[in-house]
């Protein structure tokens, strides 16, 4: 603030440069501090948005096929919101190495969603997403599932909630765009039990609603790190500014997005859900003690992960999909068959 009070008592151009430098300063700030509570990114270059070393294009994967690599390539993938009308920000996508053999097996596909603020490559970045499955494809001859991860927001700081509302037709764009542009450009299994939608903080809201909403396009759901249900804001209590911004002031709509009355109004017995949390994570925390036993009692295969000591972090987030990727797997029934998960689940 001294820096900027300083710069204005300038005069001419160098007014403008010290003004200039001083907002480039506090953006740096700014995000420094949310990188510090999320222990977000791991390089400088992935703050401006650097794939990484293992970023291909989608072109020169195809090019790549017949030669099965040791590693998988993660590619950005354009997805077009044709139903939808969302105009969503470019998905990332990991390929792992058995896509590229000549004789391709259709593949599974987990569908990763990030949080708010957030963007798709969050789930490469923090979330060491693509780093877990070239991890798990090294013991499984090369086989992984393909990691979908879409935009749902729009922009940096945008909050859908993945509904259909004036913010954007996400639940569209997720149930109907995404599939059909990821099964057309990359020869997947289509929606049903070949697929899983898990996402972290907004994006784990999101995915446990898309499943319950959806249980024709998805079998399995991670919920990491969600709240209860869609909320805009900061208060997990407070569902008034949703039903206002995100349903047109209908409660009724509200709560045929709203998790908690979903499974009470209805059996699930072909789901399984994996909730994982921040033990120090409040409203996430209070949220599983909520969902998780209404889960169980709606017949759907149930594991829960508390991580003590925990909050709301990439630290979580990454041994999330860690830990449920095996879980995952295993319902995929994607070969060869993994071994049984150690934590214990109620299937």
């Amino acid at each position: 603030m001294l820096a900027f009070v300083a710069a204005v008592r300038l005069r001419g151009p160098a007014r403008v440069v010290a003004v200039a430098l001083c907002v480039l300063l506090y953006v740096a700030e700014a995000g420094s501090i949310v990188n510090a509570h999320f222990e977000y990114y791991r390089t400088v270059g992935e703050v401006f948005g650097d794939g990484g070393p293992d970023e291909s294009s989608l072109a020169q994967a195809e090019r790549d096929v017949g030669e099965i690599p040791e590693q998988g390539q993660v590619v950005p993938l354009a997805i077009p919101g044709t139903r939808s009308g969302f105009a969503a920000r470019t998905a990332q996508v990991y390929l792992p190495p058995i896509w590229f053999a000549r004789a391709r097996p259709q593949l599974p596909v987990v569908m990763l969603l990030h949080g708010t603020p957030g963007a798709p490559t969050d789930w490469t970045d923090g979330g060491l997403a693509s780093v877990t499955a070239d991890a798990w494809a090294v013991q499984h001859g090369g086989v992984a599932p393909v990691l979908v991860m879409p935009d749902v927001n729009g922009s940096l700081t945008g909050d859908s909630e993945c509904v259909d509302s004036p913010r954007g037709n996400v639940e569209t764009y997720l149930t109907v765009d995404v599939p059909a542009t990821v099964g057309q450009a990359l020869g997947t299994l289509p929606p049903g039990p070949a697929w899983v939608v898990a996402g972290l903080s907004e994006g784990g809201t999101c995915s446990i609603m898309l499943a319950l909403r959806h249980p024709d396009l998805f079998a399995t759901f991670g919920d990491f790190g969600g709240l209860v249900g869609p909320r805009v804001g900061e208060t997990n209590a407070d569902t008034a500014d949703t039903v206002t911004d995100l349903f047109g002031g209908s409660q009724q709509a509200f709560l045929a997005h709203e998790p908690a009355a979903l499974l009470k109004g209805g059996r699930f017995p072909r789901l399984g859900g994996w909730f994982q949390v921040g033990a120090d994570d409040p409203q996430p925390y209070q949220a599983i003690q909520e969902l998780v036993p209404l889960a169980r009692a709606a017949g759907i295969a149930t594991c829960l992960v508390v991580m003590p000591g925990e909050g709301h972090t990439f630290a979580v987030w990454s041994d999330a999909f860690r830990q449920a990727l095996p879980f995952f797997a295993k319902r995929l029934r994607l070969p060869p068959e993994p071994a049984v998960n150690p934590v214990p689940c109620r299937e």
